[in-house]
């Protein structure tokens, strides 16, 4: 063995003992097999997708089966994707027609969460020691802040967003969009970015300082989506869906297929190098 490839294996030795093997992570880059998830109402499997509702008046919601466990200061990082599509029904004052939205959910209480609680409470609604952050498709006046197209940050299963930035881009125009929540609890900051494509955006959409830990009754959550609509309708559907326990930028940085290598591939990787050094060996003594 050279002393080159002796330097590379020794590197990827120490990148492989410095991954944070602590992290529990969970993967749908789609829902051909959703074994780990709880449906709830009208949420249904589509096929590689989930619908979590469809058409007007129509409510549900869709959580892991099991809790999944965050550290004391309760960080974590996700993304999903989602299209918005098939509107029904009335049209909101931007002259989009459907409505509601949908809404990422961590929170405590059980798997089966999500009651219908009619088109504005996106069935987030009276979910308690929860986190929810909505895409909200229609005006529902004061509480919306007026507006029909808006990211907000909730707890408690309260609709009225904590914080909320207006976007010009229509959640329910059936485009696919793409979405980062993390979760630094070190420093109490939660930021929310969306793109269009799978690629990452370097700034936030909408960030918040919140202390997490007083919002949760733990640090066992559950994680999940809930959707709902009323006399405007739209389907609402979950593409993909990716979650960890640990807070990473990098996480799902260029959505589920294209990751940060882990420990499988560094072996592999190591394992090549070895096989290469050993094929220069065989040919050295031919």
């Amino acid at each position: 063995m050279n002393l080159l490839t002796k330097k590379i294996i020794s590197l990827l030795a120490l990148a492989i003992m410095s991954l944070d093997v602590s992290a529990t992570v969970i993967s749908y880059s789609d829902f051909s097999d959703s074994s780990g998830l709880q449906f709830n109402y009208d949420a249904t499997s589509n096929g590689s997708a989930i619908e979590l509702s469809s058409g007007r008046y129509s409510s549900g919601s869709v959580f892991t089966s099991d809790t999944q466990s965050l550290n004391s200061n309760v960080s974590f990082s996700s993304f999903f994707s989602f299209v918005i599509n098939n509107p029904l029904g009335w049209t909101d004052t931007d002259g989009i027609q459907g409505g509601d939205g949908l809404v990422f959910v961590l929170q405590t209480v059980s798997s089966t969460e999500g009651l219908p609680s009619g088109g504005g409470g996106l069935g987030y609604r009276n979910i308690q020691q929860s986190l929810g952050v909505e895409f909200d498709t229609w005006n529902n006046g004061t509480v919306d802040g007026n507006n029909g197209n808006h990211i907000g940050i909730n707890t408690d299963g309260r609709i009225n967003s904590i914080a909320r930035s207006n976007e010009s881009s229509s959640f329910n125009n059936g485009s696919e969009y793409f979405v980062w929540v993390d979760y630094d609890g070190s420093n109490d900051v939660l930021s929310v970015a969306f793109n269009t494509i799978a690629n990452k955006p370097t700034v936030a959409n909408l960030s918040l300082n919140i202390d997490l830990t007083t919002t949760f009754s733990g640090t066992e959550v559950y994680a999940g989506f809930t959707a709902s609509s009323g006399g405007a309708g739209n389907t609402h559907t979950l593409t993909s869906f990716a979650f960890s326990s640990e807070y990473d930028t990098n996480f799902a940085a260029r959505g589920i297929e294209v990751s940060e290598p882990g420990v499988t591939s560094l072996l592999v990787l190591v394992s090549c190098i070895f096989a290469a050094s050993a094929a220069r060996r065989k040919s050295r003594k031919l």
